[in-house]
């Protein structure tokens, strides 16, 4: 049975067709991290020589004043010379598993949870095929569950049946000011964490606690994950509106409310990009009406160009 539920969970959370669209991308920490297997990333553990190490193939955002291309004229491929050790990254992604997290509107394909769960089982099976190991952790008021980062082939087995253990059980509020002070003083070295959340906290607090996460060395990635009927308010005729991770229930004509609703919406996340983008924290908004693979390369096209441009400042 065990084995059965971990099949189920892979096939649920990862889609081959996302997959394969994303498998010739990567994703690279922005900063320098600190591992312990030789992968894609650039080590703060530097010889005292910059003597050739050895080749690596050339991927979109590489420099390319190292490519090698006595190596290109001889196999037509493009090749990097490794001077400098480089070095595996530790991605955490932390998603949320709150009562908001379980809404699914009419259109959707995925709950915002199942949506979230998506991302970050695609995202964790691309860096393991990178050699970097990913590891876990799901909250609501509390981390839930903590799972180490590893790059072992069955992590990702752990991963899914985590996520999937988890979604049923959306039942209760969060704190991510909290949240993120408990990854901070848990998390030991310094590398990726990657937030999946509908955001729905208290804005100060969630800002004071990524903050901390980037004081720490860490490189943030924000995946805001909302419903399309958040987006975009689409009810018509009198409408019961139940708040989830509040009480309270409010019937209403949605033409009366909606240019209020839309407004304050679009403020918040306005405001929510700005701030992050202001501390360095790598922010995608992402809808469960957007096909998951499309928003996935977009992400990642998006850090490795951010990755090029970094690179093109400090030459």
């Amino acid at each position: 049975m065990a084995n059965a539920s971990t099949t189920e969970s892979l096939e649920k959370y990862l889609d081959p067709q996302v997959i394969a669209r994303i498998s010739r991308l990567d994703l690279r920490t922005r900063l320098i991290v600190e591992g312990f297997i030789t992968g894609l990333h650039r080590s703060p553990y530097q010889g005292l020589s910059v003597e050739f190490a050895q080749h690596r193939e050339y991927v979109p955002g590489d420099d390319i004043k190292h490519i090698d291309w006595k190596v290109f004229s001889r196999s037509d491929r493009y090749y990097i010379k490794q001077y400098e050790e480089e070095t595996n990254l530790r991605c955490t992604f932390v998603v949320d598993a709150s009562e908001s997290m379980k809404y699914r509107g009419a259109i959707a394909n995925f709950s915002k949870y199942d949506y979230a769960a998506s991302v970050a089982a695609a995202l964790a099976l691309l860096l393991t095929k990178q050699q970097d190991a990913v590891g876990l952790s799901i909250f609501d008021e509390d981390l839930r569950v903590t799972l180490a980062p590893s790059s072992s082939p069955s992590q990702i087995k752990s991963i899914t049946h985590h996520l999937e253990q988890a979604s049923g059980t959306l039942t209760a509020k969060t704190d991510l000011k909290k949240i993120c002070a408990k990854l901070a003083e848990n998390l030991g070295k310094r590398g990726m964490v990657c937030l999946l959340s509908d955001l729905f906290v208290d804005e100060e607090g969630l800002l004071k606690g990524l903050q901390q996460l980037v004081h720490r060395g860490h490189d943030v990635m924000v995946i805001h994950i909302m419903d399309d009927d958040e987006l975009r308010f689409p009810f018509e005729g009198n409408t019961r509106f139940r708040g989830l991770e509040a009480s309270g229930e409010l019937i209403g004509e949605p033409r009366a409310l909606r240019d209020g609703y839309l407004e304050s919406v679009n403020r918040f996340l306005t405001d929510i990009k700005r701030r992050c983008v202001s501390n360095r924290i790598s922010y995608k908004l992402a809808s469960t009406r957007d096909l998951l693979g499309a928003v996935l390369a977009e992400f990642l096209n998006a850090r490795i160009e951010a990755g090029r441009k970094g690179a093109s400042k400090h030459r």
